[in-house]
């Protein structure tokens, strides 16, 4: 974007963003209030939004009306019975059209009332409800990379590469991080809307960056990432830039993208929560596979263009366990193993990852039994 506030978007249309500021800062009616229902489409992976006008101010979810939106066009009905339903289930401050206005984001439903394929919220609420008296806690590092609209990594030199590995993570200077203004643009927009959003830093590819959510206990480390995401996209958005989140989106020497899962219950933070955090490792390491197919949309495919043992992954293939060990399938973190106390690290789940279905299956196998 130029400096004069312009965003080409082809030879003959200009975009003006002062001209559209303008317009924002029109007075709003106080008796009118600007709702953005955010949902999950047929990919499992991208979102969509559209808006609505209240004549009240939402406080939480159940005050807001049920929905619906042509799923024939989000791959998720049929032309013939398109009307797909939302859910209302959780209410975040709007950072664009600011207060009162509010993002919501939404479970999705077929024409019969039955979950979409693409809702894995009921499931993991289910889970999470049974569980709910072992408080289990998760945090999820969210990586991910900003592109040009060409598909390019945003910075990179149009032919060729820029240089190997080494200088790019959390570093400084324009020739070793590239699009921190977009990254600073999403910390402050997620604390506006009461996203526990807990850091960001650039990461080891360059325009590679990562932001941290939690500790969210149950449900909403799903909600709040979720709507963490839809708000890197929408931001990403008003810079011309792309965000993709595919675990591999440069083939060869570069790192990919995951989403590790930091984990625990209450007991695992209590004195000697050690010893329950290598009793949650040990029934992890019997579920494998079930993982896997749980940490990518694709059940595993996505993850196996990461996961292959290199660029501090483990291998898709074998489990692994070991403290500070980033090339294993979950880490004990230093500080945990000397404090005998804390959370273990799951490294497998990739950056595409639906942070649902990752929060149930951990929560089943480890809590649940399951």
């Amino acid at each position: 974007m130029p400096g004069n506030g312009l965003l080409e978007t082809s030879p003959n249309y200009v975009i003006n963003k002062a001209v559209a500021a303008r317009f924002q800062q029109l007075p709003q009616p106080k008796d009118k209030v600007q709702v953005m229902y955010v949902w999950i489409d047929g990919t499992g992976q991208d979102l969509r939004a559209k808006s609505r006008t209240l004549d009240f101010i939402p406080t939480k979810p159940e005050e807001l009306p049920v929905w619906n939106y042509d799923g024939s066009s989000t791959y998720q009905s049929q032309g013939e019975n398109s009307d797909t339903f939302l859910y209302p289930v959780a209410i975040f401050n709007d950072p664009f059209r600011l207060a009162p206005n509010k993002l919501v984001m939404c479970e999705t439903y077929k024409h019969d009332h039955t979950p979409t394929g693409t809702n894995h919220r009921k499931a993991a609420l289910e889970a999470m409800t049974k569980a709910a008296d072992q408080k289990p806690w998760f945090g999820i590092e969210q990586e991910y990379t900003l592109l040009d609209t060409d598909g390019k990594p945003f910075g990179w030199p149009k032919t060729g590469f820029p240089g190997p590995q080494g200088p790019y993570y959390c570093g400084v200077g324009a020739d070793k991080v590239y699009g921190r203004d977009i990254v600073e643009a999403h910390y402050r927009a997620c604390l506006y809307a009461g996203i526990n959003i807990s850091g960001e830093n650039a990461e080891v590819m360059p325009a590679q960056w990562e932001f941290q959510v939690g500790p969210c206990e149950g449900i909403s480390i799903g909600d709040h990432l979720w709507m963490a995401r839809f708000l890197l996209h929408r931001i990403a958005e008003e810079f011309g830039i792309v965000v993709t989140l595919d675990p591999k989106p440069v083939p060869g020497d570069w790192n990919g993208a995951g989403a590790h899962c930091n984990f625990s219950t209450q007991i695992m933070r209590e004195n000697n929560g050690i010893i329950e955090i290598e009793k949650a490792i040990d029934k992890l390491s019997k579920q494998h596979m079930r993982h896997i197919k749980a940490y990518d949309p694709n059940e595993g495919k996505d993850n196996e263009r990461r996961l292959t043992g290199k660029h501090e992954t483990s291998s898709i293939h074998d489990f692994s366990a070991g403290v500070a060990n980033r090339g294993a399938s979950i880490r004990i973190p230093r500080g945990c193993a000397e404090e005998k106390k804390g959370y273990l690290e799951d490294r497998r789940p990739a950056s595409n990852c639906d942070p649902y279905r990752v929060s149930e299956v951990i929560v089943r196998t480890v809590c649940l039994n399951e």
